[in-house]
Formats: structure tokens, sequence, C-alpha cells
């Protein structure tokens, strides 16, 4: 029987129990929430930089996050695996739910949640290692060392990141000799290594030129179905080729959050169309 949330948030369970997870509930118009949020705010000292968000990201969907500059998107996702901690004076009020628990509760291990809630940067950021090496890093980090087992999760990683062919006889190369592009699926296939449930990607094309581009967005939808996928994204054609559902926001404040058709063709919101075709930015 699967433990219910006050069951696994209980201070007598170890952190690996806490990211059981529970039952989880429908959301209307289909799908199964993955992250919930509900009257969720981030904080920069006095200065609300995300207002109010309430929201259900459908677990093994592709959700794209738009709205101009300075609008809180990167923000908001960043807090899904508490990245935000690391900056000075960033605090939250209401609640952010992933399988049901909450993310930013006492016994939350950032560790763990960040195991299971990767993240691909805007600039590719591989470690000045081997490629081999990058792949493992996280595996080692979580205990495995068996030589047989490393090469295997790092082959199967490289693989799911379409990269397998071109790097197979190069793996003891470093990783900073690879192109722009390569670089970035590299740090993809390093965030599969540890097995995630959620990938959050902020900006992970906008340093790339069209072809690498192109690669990203096709890695995007291989992984589509299998990953919970949370896309921060600048260009309005890229959010509509490969997201599902999109939210926008504009000035720290969820707008509107509707099926990436709906919202690109019909949008409920006077504001969202007018960013969509352009009258702001």
């Amino acid at each position: 029987m699967t433990p219910s949330p006050e069951a696994t948030s209980s201070p007598n369970r170890s952190a690996r129990e806490f990211y059981l997870p529970p039952e989880r509930r429908k959301v209307e118009g289909g799908g199964v929430p993955h992250v919930s949020a509900k009257n969720f705010s981030i904080y920069y000292g006095e200065f609300e930089a995300v207002k109010k968000v309430s929201a259900d990201i459908p677990a093994k969907y592709v959700t794209a996050i738009i709205g101009p500059s300075g609008c809180g998107k990167s923000t908001f996702l960043r807090s899904i695996n508490r990245m935000n901690d690391l900056l000075p004076n960033c605090h939250t009020t209401g609640s952010l739910m992933f399988d049901g628990q909450d993310v930013y509760g006492k016994f939350t291990d950032e560790v763990l949640l960040r195991k299971k809630i990767g993240m691909v940067f805007q600039k590719p950021n591989p470690f000045p290692k081997s490629i081999f090496d990058n792949i493992a890093y996280g595996p080692r980090l979580h205990g495995i060392r068996d030589k047989k087992t490393l090469d295997g999760i790092v082959e199967k990683s490289l693989r799911k990141a379409a990269l397998w062919d071109e790097v197979c006889d190069r793996l003891d190369k470093n990783a900073l000799g690879m192109s722009g592009g390569q670089q970035q699926r590299l740090c993809f296939a390093r965030t599969l290594a540890v097995e995630p449930e959620i990938l959050l990607l902020d900006e992970p094309t906008s340093a790339l030129d069209p072809k690498a581009t192109a690669k990203i967005e096709d890695l995007i939808q291989e992984l589509r179905g299998s990953y919970t996928i949370m896309i921060v994204t600048h260009n309005m054609q890229q959010a509509s080729r490969i997201s599902d559902s999109t939210m926008f926001f504009y000035e720290g404040r969820l707008v509107e959050h509707a099926s990436t058709a709906q919202l690109f063709t019909n949008p409920k919101d006077q504001m969202t169309e007018d960013y969509i075709t352009g009258r702001f930015s």
C-alpha cells in the first residue's frame, strides 16, 4: 500500500523514505501532477520575485515557461530543486510539492531532491574532466564504485543524450574539447546518469547555434514521455514546437497556464495574447 503524504513526512522516517511517492491525484484535463504550487512566493530580501503562484505540473509532459526577461521564470524553475537556496536572503512562502511532499519541508534532503530533480543550465558547464568522469561523477557521488556498473551507466546516459556514437571512442578525452552543442548534450547525459524523474532546463539552447539547437530540441522530443520536463525559453517558436503545456509569467505573476495549443491559438488573457503576438517583450 502506498504511504499517505502525512505518513511519509513523519520525522521518524529517513530522507530516502521521504521520497517514496504517495498516490498521485488526477489533474483537470488529464495528466498527473508531479509538481504542485499553491500560493507560492519567492523573495529576495523584501522583494517578491515570484508572486503567489498556484499551478499543477503534469508528470511526463513537457511544460514550457515563457515571459519577458526578469519576470520570474528562472527563479520559479530553480526553486523546484532548491537551487535558490544558494542565494543570500532568499526565502519562500506558500507551498511547493513534489510527489505530494513539501520541497521546503524541514525533513527534505536537498541532495536527494536534486538527484530526483536534475537541471541543465543556459550555458554548457562540463567539469574539466574526461567525458567518462563527467557522466560517472553523479553515480560515484551516490556510492556506485563498480567499474562495470559505471561503464553501463555512462553508455546508457550518452545514448539517451544522442551522444554515444559521437564520443564512444574518446571517453578518456577532456570534455572541454567538445563543441558547445556536444557539451550541452553531455550535461543532459550527466543529469540523466543519476536517474532523475524531472528535468529542469533553463534556456538550454540560448547559447547554441541553430544546428546544435535543433539537436537539443530533438533530444527533448526523444525524452518526452519518460521524464517530466520543464523548460524556460524566450523562443516562442521553440515553446510551441516542443511543449505540451505552457506557463506565461509577467512581473513575477503566473498570468496563464494552459495546453500549448490553447495558449498559442486562443489565450484567455489579453496580456498573454499581447506577448505571444509581439506587442510587448
